[in-house]
């Protein structure tokens, strides 16, 4: 009986502990998965709200940017404003922005690079029946505060 015993328990523990193990790994699965998750969301709505601007409302649509960057994007976008904004006035421009698709070319825990394709329409004094255009982005994202913010943009290919 005592073998019988000394196997049940050996049985019990080895059953507890790969149960253990297991779930711990469903978890950081999981929590992976989010990350990805919410790191294509931030890239997607950054990319979005940098292809879509309207000189009717620039302020809010350039504000709709500086929320979601940071670091020397943010720096750098913040500083050209002013002068976007009358530019943008004086041209009277569009830009109806649409994203097509979105890849995560690396993460981890505190940063992201994610390549997005995102169309356009782009109506102006030069172009009054409009212009589509195609961006391929490149955006590298860092977690701050528990959200993800875009750090650099770039246009690729």
């Amino acid at each position: 009986m005592r073998p019988l015993g000394v196997g049940l328990v050996a049985a019990t523990v080895l059953t507890t502990v790969l149960s253990v193990w297991l779930g711990l790994r469903l978890s950081d699965q999981r929590a992976a998965d989010q990350r990805r998750q919410d790191v294509l969301a931030a890239a997607r709505q950054s990319a979005l709200n940098f292809t879509s601007l309207d000189y009717r409302h620039y302020g809010r649509d350039s504000g709709n940017v500086l929320k979601g960057a940071t670091g020397d994007f943010k720096k750098q976008f913040a500083a050209q404003t002013a002068q976007l904004t009358r530019l943008v006035a004086q041209n009277k421009s569009v830009s109806e922005g649409q994203v097509l698709e979105g890849g995560i070319v690396r993460s981890d825990e505190r940063s992201a690079r994610v390549l997005v394709v995102a169309d356009s329409k782009v109506t102006n004094t030069a172009a009054p029946e409009g212009q589509a255009r195609t961006y391929r982005l490149q955006l590298d994202l860092v977690r701050v505060d528990g959200r993800w913010l875009t750090s650099d943009v770039e246009f690729v290919g």
